[in-house]
């Protein structure tokens, strides 16, 4: 990916966003964009027209962080989109987010077993480990048995994005399935701009965005957003409907992976359900 690129899209594409009347401004006559100009950027920045144009054309790199936070201040970013912006401008400056050096990325499952056994203590709720790619490298057994549909019978290691995007079965899975495209490509972003080098996303992007137009018309969007959490409901295939909460924890012993886990509201059929699930899985290990 194109730092130059992406620097100069994600900011055009937040001032179309923002209008004159959200910013405070008078529309003025003869507007032909629903979004600010450079030249109205600039006055809420504080800097000149001058340089504003050149940060959005791409030459960010040696921007202070006085400037950035001014800019993402007249844009009205929000606070992930806040980070991909310094982010963005530390990569242009050659300085990984980490502030270290960049090293060699891997797709592996951390080979701790205090790890797996932390995820198997959890026996209420779905809980898995998946890194910046949307690999899924870890589960406990509730988990396994809930992304059935997504893991199948082996092969390569799961990946989230790709069922997302490329397996029909998904629409089934996701009831809600445009808005979960969009919180995909959106977290997406937001790792891509952490390293704009790594290789191994660069590959996944550009393999989606070619098998997929949902996948390249949001990508395109330049969004962001982090996972957090929130509630989300699926439809699975063995026990029908669950609404889920989930919760998103970074594994500070394993940069790049975090652990998500998903958990349903006491007493509700979505509990009663997640319990069902248990049972078959238990039923499917035994039977194994």
């Amino acid at each position: 990916m194109d730092n130059r690129a992406e620097v100069r899209e994600f900011l055009m594409s937040r001032r179309a966003k923002l209008t004159p009347d959200q910013a405070g401004l008078p529309a003025g006559p003869n507007r032909r964009v629903a979004g600010l100009r450079r030249t109205e950027v600039a006055v809420l920045a504080g800097v000149s027209v001058e340089y504003y144009a050149k940060l959005e054309r791409g030459g960010i790199a040696g921007a202070s962080a006085s400037v950035l936070d001014a800019i993402a201040d007249a844009l009205q970013l929000d606070d992930t989109e806040r980070a991909h912006l310094f982010d963005l401008a530390r990569a242009a400056d050659g300085i990984p987010a980490s502030g270290r050096p960049r090293r060699r990325t891997t797709r592996q499952a951390p080979s701790r077993p205090s790890l797996q056994w932390t995820l198997e203590s959890i026996t209420g709720g779905i809980a898995f480990v998946r890194n910046q790619y949307s690999d899924l490298l870890a589960t406990n057994a509730l988990g396994r048995a809930f992304y059935s549909p997504l893991i199948g019978d082996g092969g390569r290691t799961p990946n989230l994005a790709r069922f997302q995007f490329l397996d029909p079965a998904s629409r089934d899975f996701y009831p809600d399935w445009d808005l979960f495209a969009e919180m995909c490509v959106a977290i997406m972003r937001a790792d891509a701009g952490r390293n704009p080098h790594d290789r191994t996303m660069q590959d996944l992007v550009g393999e989606l965005s070619t098998r997929s137009e949902t996948f390249r018309r949001l990508w395109a969007a330049h969004d962001v957003r982090t996972h957090g959490a929130g509630t989300k409901r699926f439809t699975h295939p063995v026990v029908g409907e669950l609404t889920l909460a989930y919760e998103e924890f970074t594994l500070t012993a394993e940069p790049g992976l975090v652990m998500l886990v998903y958990t349903a509201e006491p007493g509700s059929p979505s509990a009663e359900r997640l319990q069902l699930l248990a049972s078959w899985a238990a039923t499917q290990h035994a039977t194994a």
